[in-house]
């Protein structure tokens, strides 16, 4: 009796311990598989930025180039930069010359430039540089304001910047002696005036003065008596006076609708095509915040392509 009652124990407790070690294996299986689950969770997280995070754009950029786009591409830069506070820009003046020079040679990532990249640069390293047009600009004749003339020809332009005429009252002006207020050839917006309003190149005249910056040029002409410059119209304000050509208003509709000829694209050129943060840079200068009649573009004076009723290639031929 006894032995029979041993033998039933020992089988219950075999039947028990066997329970508990396949309960056990399905709670390590269980536990493996969350494990494993939690795993996958954590590369698909990383995958996908982490806790939540989505990718920031950074990098640095150096934009350098045209003093006439110099305005519009700092301000739109800070801007951005805000947005994207792992971006650097860098926005430096110099002349288109030197902007089309600096990133052919890879020194820059955008040149800012007022004129066409092969207007100042070889045909093959014209070729390799992409261009993207943000805005137009046009260039206007400024005067001191003591000077009292209002209105210039093509003609009379040209015998000024030619040295051909010296004094004021040989245009209808004042008694007094001109002071010519130049830019450097490497520059877009002396390139831009002598093909539109003069129709031809000059020479660096004696006595004329001659300044990098389209800032300094204003400065100028509004402090030398008979002083005579041009300047985009970002930069016009009441402390140089604006002259007409050939009886024209440089107004932005007045460029839109082709009426006045003395204009030209603003271009941020790259050296092929641009990396993630100078695309997404060149994205926002053409963006809807930027270019809408409350955006940058129109407040600081320059003209939206989309306003523009004519193109201009880079020969200068117009189409309407």
């Amino acid at each position: 009796m006894k032995k029979s009652l041993m033998l039933v124990m020992t089988l219950i407790l075999s039947f028990a311990l066997a329970a508990c070690g396949q309960s056990g294996a399905s709670n390590n299986k269980a536990n493996e598989g969350a494990a494993n689950s939690g795993a996958n969770g954590t590369t698909n997280n990383t995958a996908n930025g982490g806790d939540g995070a989505t990718s920031e754009l950074s990098g640095s950029i150096l934009a350098v180039g045209s003093s006439a786009l110099q305005p519009l591409v700092d301000q739109v830069s800070k801007e951005f930069m805000d947005q994207n506070p792992k971006v650097s820009i860098q926005v430096q003046g110099g002349g288109s010359g030197t902007g089309l020079t600096q990133v052919s040679g890879g020194q820059a990532d955008i040149g800012n430039s007022d004129v066409f990249a092969e207007e100042k640069l070889e045909a093959d390293q014209a070729a390799e540089l992409k261009d993207h047009q943000v805005a137009v600009v046009a260039m206007a004749a400024v005067v001191n304001p003591d000077v009292a003339i209002d209105n210039l020809t093509k003609d009379q332009l040209v015998q000024i910047f030619t040295g051909k005429v010296t004094n004021w009252k040989d245009v209808g002006g004042p008694n007094q002696a001109i002071q010519i207020v130049n830019r450097p050839s490497s520059s877009g917006t002396r390139a831009t005036f002598e093909k539109y309003a003069l129709g031809t190149k000059t020479d660096d005249l004696p006595g004329a003065i001659q300044e990098d910056s389209s800032g300094t040029v204003k400065k100028l002409v509004g402090e030398t008596p008979g002083a005579i410059g041009y300047l985009a119209l970002s930069y016009l304000d009441e402390s140089v006076k604006t002259v007409k050509y050939e009886g024209v208003d440089a107004t932005v509709d007045n460029v839109a609708n082709g009426t006045y000829p003395v204009w030209a694209y603003e271009h941020m050129y790259t050296k092929g095509e641009p990396n993630e943060v100078a695309k997404a840079f060149l994205d926002y200068m053409v963006s809807e915040a930027v270019q809408n009649d409350q955006g940058d573009v129109v407040e600081l004076g320059y003209i939206p392509i989309s306003k523009m009723q004519v193109t201009r290639d880079a020969d200068g031929n117009i189409t309407k």
